[in-house]
């Protein structure tokens, strides 16, 4: 199906909490066109040919072999999807960019350069450079004949991202920024050439800068010994009266927080495509060795416990993998919209990455999170040889680790979650607190169950609908008790956040499935129907869990009895044998010895 077919009935950031999707009007991975099918081959080929085969020498950082891949990939132009054609790039809409991170998710070391150099690297300077910055440095980019590196985090300011100590003083003759201080963890900083580096104007005005490799006074540490992804460049940058040209002042003077975190959201949910993609390399590796693997005189995949985990690996991946290309059309139908209206493409394309910075955040920790249960239960499958650097799923293990950690610690993203909920309520942008009201009052109310409705997925988008009263009866109870102080209580934040998240993810999922039974016969679906039914029935008891943590923080007596009684109504689901579902889950990818979507 061409994705330009697709027309949607735009969403706001957050509003799907208190407003219902279609299937019809949602997009999912079935609906790549034949471009971008082709895309996600060519990605598979690129990994298959030029870096698998090659990792244990990118581990070791074999001197010049990471750039000379990169460089490899802006000749197949990977590099350059999402910058323009009159910049050296393709052109080519959100989608495909998330569909070139995903491809390209399962490249281990190379799959963070990739992204460091693309995402982070490249798009300060494609979405707030000059004419002139973009078109000196751009093209060089688009091609990797540059590679490009970030420097925000410092020794002292992590998270705290405002609280850099780098500073920028304007030399006597007016012609450069004098930068003095220290930035560590730079992903791609070993061998980069172009530098995006904040620091702050006379200690207060946090800016952005474009710093060249040969400028004056600006030097590298040596490379960091890491837990994980050993492969990719990590290193400490260092200025010392680093002479950078007022030309390169990136963006506004002082306004330096909005590249910073414009930018991260775009990240965000990159990291999640590239997470999904690493998934399903991880998952196909495991369940090829189950396949082979023999214990008791009997293939260890014909085992249930076996079973249970790489039917668990593929439910998740494939719930992750519906959220995150649902966001990905809303981001390219946003800036459609924005331009539309005017606006210029660097402003439509951070507009639209902004207005669905909730969701980005969501994705970027289900994401993460994903990964990490994937790899632990691969190692768990391959048991002592999981243990040993001879096998990847090791050096997936500990890959996998910092992705909870890059772009906004999982904590963060998920306090961002329900921050930037409650401020778009107060805002008026969303309108939240009436629905929360209503849900308060219908928990006063003798529940009305009315007539059955025997409509296709009535039972599943009912569950849906209850998860989200759910939500929005803890958030309004929490704000109502806790008012200004709310933003103090970051346990009652994160469970709520855990609450959308897990509902979110639910409702893609339904969608999903939703819509290909408009294409296809039902019957052929049992794959499908059986992950989104099992991940309902287990999201019910994940919500709860959630909202029961966070009602007892913060409710007592009669208040608590009664919010607890109607956790219980809009999180209960149906008996249902999970068992049964999840063994013909993993008989089908065992059957296909991969993880086949």
């Amino acid at each position: 199906m061409n994705t330009a077919t697709i027309k949607q009935v735009q969403i706001k950031g957050g509003e799907w909490l208190v407003r219902e999707s279609s299937a019809g009007e949602t997009f999912i991975p079935e609906d790549f066109n034949e471009e971008q099918r082709m895309v996600k081959e060519m990605c598979a080929s690129f990994l298959a040919t030029e870096v698998l085969p090659l990792t244990d020498r990118i581990e070791t950082r074999e001197p010049g072999l990471m750039p000379s891949l990169l460089e490899k990939a802006g000749q197949q132009g990977l590099l350059g999807a999402s910058i323009p054609e009159n910049l050296g790039g393709l052109g080519k809409d959100f989608i495909t960019a998330t569909l070139i991170n995903e491809g390209l998710g399962g490249g281990a070391s190379f799959s963070v350069a990739l992204a460091a150099h693309t995402g982070i690297g490249t798009l300060p300077i494609l979405y707030f450079g000059t004419e002139q910055q973009k078109l000196k440095y751009i093209p060089k980019l688009a091609t990797g004949e540059w590679k490009a590196s970030y420097g925000l985090t410092e020794p002292n300011s992590g998270s705290d991202a405002l609280g850099a100590k780098t500073t920028a003083v304007l030399s006597k003759d007016g012609k450069y920024y004098l930068l003095n201080g220290q930035k560590c963890w730079i992903t791609n900083g070993g061998f980069a050439d172009i530098y995006t580096v904040f620091a702050k104007i006379d200690g207060e005005k946090f800016t952005g800068f474009i710093v060249e490799r040969n400028f004056e006074g600006f030097t590298r540490g040596p490379e960091e010994h890491k837990m994980g992804i050993k492969g990719s460049s990590t290193v400490q940058l260092y200025f010392q009266d680093c002479k950078v040209p007022v030309e390169n002042v990136l963006g506004e003077i002082g306004r330096g927080h909005i590249i910073a975190f414009n930018i991260l959201n775009l990240g965000r949910l990159k990291l999640c495509a590239a997470a999904v993609g690493a998934a399903k390399r991880v998952a196909g590796i495991s369940i090829a060795y189950a396949n082979t693997r023999e214990q008791f005189k009997t293939m260890i995949s014909q085992f249930g416990a076996i079973k249970n985990k790489i039917a668990e690996m593929a439910i998740y991946i494939w719930v992750a993998e519906s959220a995150l290309y649902r966001v990905s059309k809303w981001i390219d139908d946003k800036k459609e919209e924005l331009l539309e209206e005017g606006k210029q493409a660097n402003e439509a394309a951070l507009g639209a990455a902004e207005e669905y910075a909730i969701e980005c955040a969501m994705l970027k920790v289900f994401g993460s999170e994903l990964l990490d249960f994937v790899v632990d239960e691969a190692v768990q499958i391959h048991g002592g040889n999981g243990f040993s650097d001879e096998y990847g799923v090791s050096r997936a293990y500990r890959d996998s680790r910092i992705n909870r950690i890059f772009e906004g610690t999982n904590e963060i993203n998920r306090l961002l979650t329900v921050d930037m909920l409650l401020k778009r309520a107060m805002k008026g942008r969303l309108d939240i607190m009436t629905q929360a009201k209503a849900v308060a009052k219908e928990l006063m109310s003798i529940p009305d169950y009315g007539s059955a409705d025997e409509t296709s997925f009535a039972t599943e988008w009912k569950i849906i609908r209850q998860f989200k009263k759910s939500i929005l009866m803890v958030a309004g109870a929490a704000v109502q008790k806790l008012s200004a102080k709310i933003e103090g209580e970051q346990e009652i934040l994160m469970h709520i956040a855990d609450m959308a998240m897990v509902c979110f993810h639910a409702e893609s999922a339904l969608l999903r499935v939703m819509k290909l039974s408009e294409e296809r016969e039902e019957s052929s679906l049992g794959f499908e129907l059986d992950i989104v039914r099992t991940y309902l029935y287990d999201a019910g008891d994940q919500i709860n869990k959630s909202g029961k943590d966070a009602i007892n923080a913060f409710a007592g007596s009669d208040e608590q009895r009664m919010l607890l009684l109607g956790l219980k109504r809009f999180t209960k689901t149906d008996p249902f044998n999970s068992k049964e579902s999840k063994r013909r889950i993993a008989d089908k990818l065992i059957a296909e010895n991969k993880y086949p979507l």
